[in-house]
């Protein structure tokens, strides 16, 4: 019963799912669905809470799984994004009224995928929790039935398949050295972090080898270039929904799996200062080249699919630092703020998004123009979550910049820093050329954009969360260095 305690918000989620599908089969008002699901995240949520009230830390499945304030945090952010993007559907759900009941149960067991993967501990759970949540994402870009959203859903399945492939060889690499599939074990025991600690020049090739193979993989999920030639097409081609969860869900889901690998299992001195300098490296290339791509975008969804790319180069500057301070905690919770306050920026500003293009039928950026008076708190919504996204005050997206340029800094990684501030200017260039549209270029139409009051909900959540982020932030400062105690 302790294993199924502590993966009690997973099979919440899981059984909220299975309720989803038996009652679109059965009830004739698809009007309950949603509510369905969320009645799940909210199960999820309380549960989790019980962990925190109960100081309920542990290790389940013979290490398998482990519920410690990493995952913890990471529980209650994948909850919220799930009961954010559930509530912004409701609307945009009727253009596939028939398969709404599908298309919240693979969110939920999408959500239930991501869970697992921030808390699992073992290279064989962490594949399974991956292809969990990728396979109910594949199946989620194509659900349009179009011809890009098939197309979206098809470059998906095919790229999300190679990565895979080449996360398992790394995998399979690692199990070879080590004889386990462990990250970490008790004193005596085998794991992987234990042969690394022990490792000689002997098997140093192979390490690295092991090491560059995950990386790769795990970058597609990342978004990261040069693996990052899916994004826009994922993004433009699925439902907007569908895209708001891929840019925050699966990002956070990867960076969290990367910084357990990486930071649990590959910690060691011994070759940690390379995939320090490996990550430099693809955080200065993937800002640049996503911002420049971002520049010609006329396309609101493809904009924001460059800019997840140039964000993602973001994170990466912090996990950068973490190995190059000696430090695993200095960096890290940077990362973990940062996806915080990223997930609630990007929520808010797709949010919008689903709510403008599902009543006027366009994504194009022009259309967008004289939005503020047509729809004044609607365009005021957007409007500031990409200001937070630039990186301007008082955002929460200012605040994480400077977090994690701060962590670099301290770990003299000042020219990654130098770089990655150019680049914020660049960004600026193309997140306020939308402002600009919004309050300053005439609109096509003086017809107003009426708001669905459950996306209303969702949308006031998220900009309200930037807002107070960016004025304080202590609180989740405060989470961050607690969920990353355990690299210290």
């Amino acid at each position: 019963m302790d294993n199924i305690d502590l993966l009690g918000p997973e099979l919440a989620l899981i059984a909220a799912a299975g309720l989803v599908v038996l009652a679109d089969l059965v009830l004739r008002d698809k009007r309950w669905l949603p509510w369905l699901g969320l009645t799940g995240v909210l199960a999820s949520v309380v549960w989790t809470l019980t962990f925190v009230l109960r100081d309920r830390q542990a290790e389940a499945f013979a290490g398998a799984l482990s519920v410690d304030d990493f995952s913890i945090f990471f529980l209650f952010l994948f909850a919220g994004i799930a009961a954010v993007v559930i509530l912004s559907s409701i609307d945009y759900v009727q253009k596939f009224e028939r398969y709404q009941g599908e298309y919240y149960a693979l969110i939920l067991a999408s959500a239930a995928g991501l869970m697992l993967l921030a808390g699992t501990r073992d290279l064989i759970a962490i594949f399974v929790a991956l292809e969990l949540t990728s396979i109910s994402q594949y199946v989620l870009a194509a659900f349009l039935r179009d011809r890009r959203s098939t197309e979206a859903g098809l470059k998906y399945i095919l790229l999300g398949a190679i990565s895979s492939a080449v996360i398992l060889y790394g995998m399979a690499f690692l199990f070879g050295l080590s004889g386990t599939t462990k990250l970490t074990g008790a004193e005596g025991e085998p794991s992987i972090a234990a042969t690394v600690a022990a490792a000689d020049s002997d098997i140093r090739a192979a390490l690295i080898m092991s090491m560059v193979f995950l990386a790769v993989g795990f970058a597609f999920k990342m978004a990261i270039v040069p693996f990052q030639m899916w994004v826009p097409d994922v993004y433009e081609g699925a439902p907007t929904p569908v895209a708001a969860y891929l840019s925050v869900g699966s990002k956070a889901a990867a960076f969290a799996v990367v910084l357990r690998v990486f930071y649990e299992g590959l910690g060691g001195d011994f070759i940690s200062g390379d995939w320090s300098m490996l990550f430099a490296v693809l955080a200065a290339i993937s800002m640049t080249v996503g911002n420049i791509i971002a520049l010609v975008q006329t396309n609101i969804k493809r904009l924001l699919g460059y800019s997840s790319i140039a964000q993602a180069g973001n994170f990466m500057v912090g996990m950068a630092a973490i190995s190059a301070a000696g430090n695993m905690a200095l960096g890290a919770s940077g990362v973990v703020f940062f996806l915080a306050a990223y997930a609630l920026t990007n929520l808010g500003a797709f949010v919008a998004v689903i709510i403008i293009s599902n009543k006027i039928g366009s994504d194009q950026i022009d259309d967008y123009g004289g939005l503020f008076r047509r729809a004044p708190l609607l365009g005021f919504a957007l409007a500031f979550c990409l200001v937070s996204l630039t990186g301007l005050p008082p955002t929460a997206g200012f605040v994480a910049k400077v977090y994690i340029f701060n962590t670099a800094v301290q770990s003299d990684l000042v020219w990654l820093v130098v770089v990655a501030v150019l680049n914020t200017v660049i960004a600026a260039f193309y997140y306020l050329r939308v402002v600009s549209q919004i309050f300053l270029a005439p609109a096509p139409s003086e017809e107003g954009i009426p708001t669905p009051w459950p996306a209303s909900i969702s949308l006031a959540a998220v900009t309200l969360g930037v807002a107070i982020v960016g004025v304080v932030p202590t609180p989740l400062i405060s989470a961050s260095e607690t969920a990353v105690r355990i690299f210290s």
